[in-house]
C-alpha cells in the first residue's frame, strides 16, 4: 500500500432525479501500488461533464452505468509521481480517465491516456476543455457530421459552453452564419461579443420560438444539438431542407426520474417532413485523430482565434455541488475542478 492520503467521490446510491445527500459520499481510498507497466498519477485538474449523469443511473447506454462503491467517472489532467514504465516518466502531464479521486494508478499503457505536449499560451487545464474532450466533440461533430459549408446558418445550443464555443468559432472560421442558444443576457452578450457568434438567443426571455425565427431569417442548415426540450421544439420548424442534427447530448433530460417519459431530440425530429439528416455520435469515433485535432485547438487557443470562458470549483469537496449546478447552467463556460497544483 502506497503512502498517499487519497480521497474519492464515489456513488453510493443512483440518484432518483436531481442528486441529493448521500447519492455522492467522499471516501478515503488507498492508492495501489504501481505494478510492472503501471504508474501512480497526482490530479491536479478535474473536468465535470454532463454525461457523467446518465452514467450514475442503472440503465445500459452508450457507456455502461458507474458501479455502486466505483468512483465518479471523469478525465483529468495529472501528473506522474511513480512510474514502473518506460512510456511514462515521473513528472509526465498527462489526460487520463481516473475518476473523481486525488490519486490513480493505472497501466501506461491503458487507453485514453495522452502525455500533454503543452503549447505556451495555452494552460493546463484547457486540455480538458476547448483543447481538450469536450472541445474536440465540438469539433468533430461540427465537422464531420454537420459538414458545413461557407454560407450556411448554424445553430448551436449551450453556445456559451466548451462545446458550444468550439462549435461556434469554427463554424464563423467555415463562413457561416452561427446563431448561439444560450441562458441569460450575461451569457448571450459573451457569446455576441467575445466568441464572435452573430446572434444569441436568451431561452430564458420567454420567447424563444419567436426570438429564434427572428435571428434565423433563412432557416437553419445545421443545428448541433447540446440540450434537447424545449430547444429542439423551437429549432425543428426552422430547419431547413437538406440540413444536419449532429447530436452531441440533451443535458434537459439528464435529471429526469424516468427517461421512458422523456421526449427525446430523435422524437421531435422523426416528426419532421422531411426528417433532416441527424445522429447521436461520441468523440471516440475520430479517435485517430485525437493529437491531429488537439494540435488544431490549442494553435488556435494560442493565436487567440479561439476564446472561452472557465468557473472553477476549488478542491474536490466541492466536485459534487459544482457538478449539480453544471446540470442547471450556474457555470459559465467550462466546468473544472481544481485540486493541485
Amino acid at each position: 500500500m502506497s503512502n498517499y492520503h487519497n480521497r474519492a467521490i464515489v456513488l453510493k446510491q443512483r440518484p432518483n432525479g436531481e442528486i441529493q445527500e448521500g447519492d455522492l459520499v467522499m471516501e478515503e481510498r488507498p492508492v495501489r501500488e504501481p505494478g510492472e507497466g503501471e504508474v501512480v498519477a497526482q490530479i491536479l485538474w478535474l473536468s465535470l461533464d454532463p454525461y457523467m449523469r446518465p452514467r450514475m443511473n442503472d440503465a445500459k447506454g452508450y457507456m455502461d452505468p458507474i458501479g455502486i462503491d466505483e468512483p465518479i467517472t471523469g478525465e483529468s489532467v495529472a501528473r506522474v509521481v511513480e512510474s514502473r514504465s518506460d512510456k511514462l516518466k515521473v513528472g509526465d502531464l498527462i489526460t487520463c480517465y481516473s475518476g473523481w479521486q486525488e490519486y490513480v494508478t493505472f497501466p501506461a499503457e491503458a487507453p485514453m491516456v495522452y502525455k500533454i505536449h503543452q503549447k505556451d499560451g495555452v494552460p493546463l487545464q484547457t486540455y480538458l476543455g476547448v483543447a481538450g474532450m469536450p472541445g474536440r466533440t465540438g469539433y468533430c461533430g461540427l465537422t464531420y457530421v454537420g459538414k458545413p459549408k461557407a454560407g450556411e446558418t448554424v445553430v448551436v445550443s449551450a453556445a456559451s459552453g466548451p462545446v458550444g464555443t468550439v462549435v461556434g468559432q469554427t463554424a464563423k472560421t467555415n463562413g457561416c452564419r452561427v446563431v448561439g442558444i444560450a441562458g441569460g443576457p450575461e451569457k448571450c452578450s459573451y457569446v455576441v461579443d467575445e466568441l464572435g457568434f452573430d446572434a444569441c438567443v436568451d431561452y430564458k426571455a420567454g420567447n424563444l420560438e419567436a426570438d429564434l425565427k427572428a435571428a434565423c431569417p433563412d432557416g437553419i442548415d445545421i443545428y448541433y444539438e447540446n440540450v434537447g426540450g424545449d430547444v429542439t421544439r423551437a429549432v425543428a420548424p426552422l430547419l431547413n431542407p437538406g440540413a444536419r442534427v449532429p447530436i452531441c447530448g440533451y443535458v434537459s433530460a439528464y435529471n429526469a426520474k424516468s427517461t421512458d417519459k422523456v421526449e427525446t431530440p430523435f422524437d421531435i425530429l422523426k416528426r419532421l417532413d422531411p426528417v433532416p439528416e441527424h445522429r447521436f455520435f461520441l468523440v471516440t469515433e475520430w479517435q485517430d485523430k485525437h493529437q491531429e485535432i488537439t494540435d488544431i485547438l490549442t494553435s488556435r487557443i494560442a493565436s487567440g482565434q479561439i476564446k472561452y470562458r472557465e468557473t472553477v470549483a476549488e478542491g474536490l469537496e466541492n466536485a459534487v455541488e459544482a457538478f449539480k449546478g453544471m446540470l442547471k447552467g450556474k457555470n459559465f463556460g467550462k466546468q473544472l475542478v481544481h485540486i493541485a497544483d
